[in-house]
């Protein structure tokens, strides 16, 4: 497996795993805007020449949010997850930003787990902040 950054080249592949995994994906332009600002970084992970997750965030000042996290179905449950959480958080130490935000659904028990294996703590709920189905989002921190 080799992370790297993301291309816009890898659209594609992203799309076709954001569409398959969320209710409310995000756009192929909405991805597209956040990929190419230069306040965000986006990390993919790659093996065999083919993309099979994703990680982006946006940075502000000396902390960052984690926007979105995304593993290809048939590739869930072999540590890639964890791959891009912590590579991510790795690359941002190397920036000097040591604070990370995210929100993740109340449901997301695996996401959650994964969160707080690589050092993250609960800190609030914002509710009902999901829709499809409608659904709390437990906040996140990670502070390096």
């Amino acid at each position: 497996m080799i992370l790297r950054e993301m291309l816009v080249d890898d659209l594609d592949a992203v799309m076709e795993i954001e569409e398959s995994l969320f209710s409310v994906p995000w756009t192929r332009e909405g991805m597209f805007t956040f990929l190419t600002r230069d306040d965000t970084m986006f990390l993919a992970v790659e093996e065999n020449g083919t993309v099979i997750g994703y990680i982006g965030c946006l940075m502000v000042l000396d902390e960052a949010d984690i926007l979105n996290v995304a593993v290809r179905s048939d590739r869930q449950k072999y540590g890639i997850g964890g791959f891009l959480v912590s590579g991510l958080l790795r690359l941002l130490a190397e920036m000097e930003i040591r604070t990370v935000h995210l929100e993740v659904r109340t449901g997301n028990e695996t996401a959650r787990r994964l969160y707080e294996r690589n050092g993250f703590t609960v800190d609030g709920i914002r509710k009902n902040y999901y829709t499809d189905p409608t659904e709390d989002a437990v906040l996140m921190t990670y502070n390096g």
